[in-house]
Parts: structure tokens; sequence; C-alpha cells
């Protein structure tokens, strides 16, 4: 008799002891996600509407700032040319690169350069002319300016597009 209910301590104590080492969903994260779930079915039978006015820039005087700048990828150096659209300048090269990625992705051609400071300049387009590096640093602030407020910016970017200048290395 004492071997039934030792038996039958020990198959109640497993059966408590494996249930409750079940994970659980908490009440919260239930109805986070049945909301989410209702949601998208209602974004998914609504229209998507497109906004075509999107506000004037206001109009942004045309930083030129001149300093020596080395690229820091040997096969980049050649693309280095007199004028340079800055987007960011960033203390970790690692940052940099990031951008760099991100920037790519989007299409553009991105160089990283890095001053004496030791201050990693991100790049997009090298030109000899002035002017041709003053329309491609209005074209990336219209661009940009155009996918939304600089905090949207900064979370999907990192910056907020809102200080690009013009570098002349003076060669």
């Amino acid at each position: 008799m004492k071997k039934f209910h030792f038996f039958a301590i020990a198959l109640i104590a497993m059966v408590l002891l494996g249930t409750s080492c079940r994970p659980r969903q908490s009440a919260y994260r239930q109805v986070y996600e049945a909301a989410r779930q209702r949601e998208m079915q209602q974004q998914a039978g609504q229209p998507t509407t497109v906004v075509q006015d999107v506000a004037p820039l206001l109009p942004v005087e045309v930083s030129v700032r001149q300093e020596r700048v080395d690229a820091i990828v040997p096969a980049d150096a050649a693309n280095l040319l007199r004028f340079n659209v800055v987007v960011a300048s960033l203390a970790v090269r690692l940052n940099a690169e990031a951008l760099q990625r991100r920037l790519q992705a989007d299409g553009h051609h991105v160089i990283i350069a890095r001053n004496e400071q030791g201050m990693f300049r991100v790049i997009v387009g090298s030109f000899n002319d002035r002017a041709a590096a003053v329309a491609q640093r209005e074209a990336l602030h219209r661009r940009y300016s155009a996918l939304g407020n600089p905090d949207f910016l900064v979370r999907t970017y990192g910056i907020p597009f809102n200080d690009l200048w013009i570098l002349d290395r003076g060669i």
C-alpha cells in the first residue's frame, strides 16, 4: 500500500512539474498579437493613399569646407575628386561603414574618407566641378527630405540628412 501511495504521489508531482515548465505566452502578449492581427487585416482592406505634394524645402545655404582627406579603401582613392558631397562625419569607422552599406543599397556610390583629425567623412558624389557637387547635394537633400521627418531618417539611416555639405580637397 505504501508503494502505491509513493508512486501516486510521484506521478502527480511529475504531472505538475511537467505542466508548469511549459513556456506560456503572457496575457499581454496574446492581447498584443490579436490586436496586431486585427490592425493588419484592417490595413489590407484599406486603399493606400499616395501624397503627391511634399512641403517645399527651405532654402539651405551650401556650406563648403576645405580639408585634406584620404580614402580609407585604396581602390576609392582614384574616385575621390576635388569637390565631394559629405552626408555625415562620424568618429567611429564601423558607423561610417554601416551608413555606407545603407546608402549603397539605395543605389549610391559611397566613399569613406578620413581627415587629419581622424573623423570619417561619408561621401556620396565626388566631382571636379563645384556646381555639380552643389547639384548633387541639393538632389540628395530633396530625395531624403521627401522620405520623412528627421526622426524617421535617423531611425532608418542613422543620420537626419539635414547637414549635407561640400568638401573641397583643394587639389
